[in-house]
């Protein structure tokens, strides 16, 4: 669930467009997305697009976000960051997340090549310490860009919009001196593979998977065969289902993401890959194991306390429990 500060400001922010606006603006944004054409800043052509693009993407972006920060932060003890860069960050749902899970970020910023995504991320920042005092950089993100140092860096549904042959470069430029990177993207093949790529220059960086994966090695899914995302459930405000035009009060964001760090974490055993498969007795279990492969796992009610900790296991937990 979106900070009741944001939802506050981002349900104010759009009561400056009409219903018919904000329909019209969604109507556009969902023929693209539908049809596989980039819904970023690219094609925001006015206000009431971005403003549109915010209350039809910043919640679940938000809740990706979210979820992969605080995964990772279950693997870092102690690593309390003063510092975030946001490398297209749009209108900011990563630094909200970020506040929520570490609190000791002081220094904020983002980079957008977009004015008025910028605009609209500070005013829904404006009194939200320390988000109001972000330093918005209007630039588009690029290696060999001047890049403020930080401690986490962060980059949630942007990297997929740069062209394939420049990612490389712009993941080695995030992980400069960065204690932590958290990049997110969509739950798709296409978003995995853009992810599996981005681990792998991570790595090579120098820095250590903190989270999903449980080891640092190759990742064992096949491309084409299968791919690694996980889902979180966000509730719909009523605003959010007008402006989608749904009519259930939640929805499911199903997103790819890899943390990695300067410093190792205490990864899991294991990490659950599907839903768990729950029949009478038995629950199958879909492992990224860290031996570098995949394996299915059947806890049965013989095995007492660890079948009652897989009837309670979800998709993207670790595995065994600690």
């Amino acid at each position: 669930m979106l900070p009741e500060d944001l939802r506050t400001a981002l349900d104010r922010a759009l009561t400056r467009f009409t219903p018919q606006e904000l329909a019209e603006a969604t109507a556009r944004l969902t023929e693209r997305y539908r049809t596989g054409i980039s819904t970023g800043g690219n094609h925001l052509r006015s206000r009431a697009d971005v403003a549109a693009y915010a209350a039809y993407r910043m919640p679940a972006t938000y809740a990706a976000a979210a979820t992969a920060l605080r995964r990772a932060a279950a693997l870092s003890p102690g690593f309390a960051p003063r510092s975030q860069l946001d490398a297209g960050g749009g209108t900011g749902a990563a630094i909200w997340a970020a506040a929520e899970v570490w609190p000791s970020v002081e220094k904020i910023t983002v980079i957008e090549h977009d004015p008025h995504v910028i605009d609209l991320g500070r005013r829904l920042a404006r009194g939200s310490r320390p988000l109001d005092a972000t330093t918005w950089r209007q630039a588009g993100v690029r290696a060999g860009l001047d890049r403020p140092a930080a401690d986490l860096v962060t980059m949630s549904y942007a990297l997929g919009e740069i062209p394939e042959a420049e990612q490389a470069q712009v993941v080695r430029w995030l992980a400069e001196d960065a204690a932590m990177v958290v990049i997110v993207e969509p739950g798709t093949p296409v978003g995995y593979a853009t992810v599996a790529a981005a681990r792998e220059v991570l790595t090579a960086s120098g820095l250590s998977v903190l989270a999903p994966c449980p080891h640092d090695g190759r990742c064992p899914i096949e491309p084409g065969r299968d791919w690694c995302h996980f889902s979180v459930r966000l509730p719909r405000s009523p605003l959010h289902r007008r402006v989608k035009a749904g009519t259930l009060s939640f929805e499911d964001e199903k997103f790819s993401y890899v943390a990695a760090a300067a410093v190792p974490g205490p990864r899991p055993a294991g990490r659950v890959l599907r839903h768990p498969q729950k029949r009478k007795g038995v629950v199958s279990l879909r492992l990224c194991a860290d031996d570098g492969g995949l394996s299915d796992v059947i806890v049965s009610k013989r095995q007492g306390d660890l079948y009652r900790a897989a009837r309670d296991v979800e998709w993207g937990d670790g595995w065994p429990p600690r």
